[in-house]
């Protein structure tokens, strides 16, 4: 990859496009402050500015002995990796997207001139590159709309009165209950889908958000509710899908997480539960499972991103979601996880090089949802299984589901691949959300072939 220290021309562009403006100063404004902004717009930055001047960029070592320099530079300068989601998956050849603090920019951006490492800027300053994809005059527009905006990104409050408001308006086709309590006390709120029988029904289980800062995964669950409700009646596989199937639906795993997203920190990934002995907050709620727990690719300590907790299950989310899943592992037979970014679509193991003795199943769904996918925009997903395609991890969810008797486990990394990373501007939620819902569908027509 050449070195590109200037800002490219093609990024340049692409960041004057990032969808619906609108400001986020609301999420965590008093409500008198909200209405003074709505009367003085400008005055005051989203999260107070921390991320002006800091940058995104792309590095591929070439070299092992790049890749050692990497780590130990990321180490000293405590750099907030996009891509991979931990220090010790940079190895040669891996695609390292880095988000660099301004105090720390200048430093790591000399040295690796110094030695030679080439890098490509993908976002020149963080904090402008947010404020782009923000205004006021749309997130006004998103509460007095007629109707709920499925193209916008909705905070943790909205979300949960859409679904209390589905509960009550569609009652024949949706229920809501609470599956527990999350570490700082608010609801875990399930969507059951699908047409009430009083006969069995194989049920499958979707869930987004358990990594706090990828929002376009809660953005697409609120997606396939509606298009679930809004083509019952038109869509003959829809129907199908409904009538056979109960769907379990959490449209935010990591609440609190997600939460503190919107509030103070736009990058935070992990749950937000404190341990006695350390200031650092959160586990990885997708490393927190009891499946090869703490193995490779978790790590043991509490300040990294990828931390597993002090014991398996140790998150209350994590917890009440496998109790569920435990309680209902006779019927649930697919269990859809969504995450972002990187375009794949994963399947067991995560922990292990090793085939699933299901294999020639699972990889012709993969295979047949990619295509569909692909059908709509021409956009590629990568598919197979996560170690080999993505990266070797223990304790996460999708191999728990597999281990616990779900044949069809599978995690999505929904777009892009980098140039926006987990700043996926609004604009795109209804490209990526459409062509999603072609490889679910997909997915859930397969299931609903089999017999067992």
């Amino acid at each position: 990859m050449t070195a590109v220290v200037t800002f490219n021309a093609s990024h340049r562009n692409a960041m004057k496009l990032p969808g619906k403006p609108r400001s986020r100063t609301a999420a965590f404004l008093p409500l008198c402050l909200f209405f003074m902004k709505v009367l003085h717009p400008g005055h005051s930055h989203l999260y107070n500015n921390r991320y002006a001047g800091d940058k995104v960029i792309r590095l591929i070592p070439k070299s092992e002995e790049e890749a050692y320099a990497l780590k130990k530079i990321y180490h000293q300068l405590k750099v907030d990796l996009w891509q991979p989601s931990s220090i010790s998956y940079v190895t040669e050849g891996t695609v390292t997207d880095v988000h660099i603090p301004q105090n720390a920019s200048r430093a790591l951006l000399v040295f690796l001139q110094q030695a030679s490492i080439q890098y490509n800027i993908l976002i020149e300053d963080l904090q402008k590159a947010l404020e782009k994809g923000s205004s006021l005059q749309t997130q006004r527009n998103r509460r007095s709309a007629p109707g709920y905006n499925y193209e916008v990104y909705h905070s943790l409050e909205e979300i949960q009165s859409w679904m209390h408001h589905l509960n009550k308006t569609h009652s024949g086709l949706i229920h809501m209950f609470s599956i527990g309590k999350s570490y700082e006390g608010r609801s875990l709120f399930v969507l059951k889908l699908g047409r009430r029988s009083r006969a069995y029904k194989r049920a499958v289980w979707i869930d987004c958000g358990i990594h706090a800062r990828e929002w376009i995964s809660p953005a697409f669950c609120q997606w396939f509710v509606k298009e679930a409700l809004l083509t019952y009646r038109s869509d003959p596989a829809m129907r199908k899908m409904l009538n056979h199937l109960y769907f379990y639906i959490m449209p935010v795993f990591n609440v609190d997480g997600y939460h503190f997203s919107w509030t103070n920190d736009r990058f935070w990934r992990k749950t937000r539960s404190r341990n006695s002995r350390f200031r650092c907050r959160g586990v990885d709620a997708n490393r927190n499972w009891k499946v090869k727990w703490c193995d490779e690719g978790a790590s043991m300590y509490p300040c990294d991103d990828t931390y597993c907790g002090p014991f398996p299950e140790s998150e209350p989310e994590v917890r009440a979601v496998a109790n569920f899943l435990r309680k209902h592992r006779k019927h649930i037979r697919a269990y859809l996880s969504f995450h972002a970014y990187a375009q794949m679509l994963l399947y067991p193991y995560s922990y292990k090089y090793a085939t699933i003795p299901n294999f020639s199943c699972v990889e012709s769904a993969a295979y047949k949802a990619v295509n569909a996918l692909r059908s709509v925009y021409g956009v590629q997903y990568r598919y197979g299984p996560a170690s080999s395609t993505l990266y070797v991890s223990s304790g996460s969810s999708m191999d728990w589901a597999y281990k616990n008797g779900i044949p069809y486990a599978f995690a999505f990394e929904l777009r892009d691949t980098g140039h926006f990373g987990f700043l996926l501007p609004e604009m795109l939620i209804k490209p990526t959300c459409t062509e999603t819902m072609m490889a679910v569908k997909n997915i859930t027509m397969h299931l609903l072939k089999k017999r067992h």
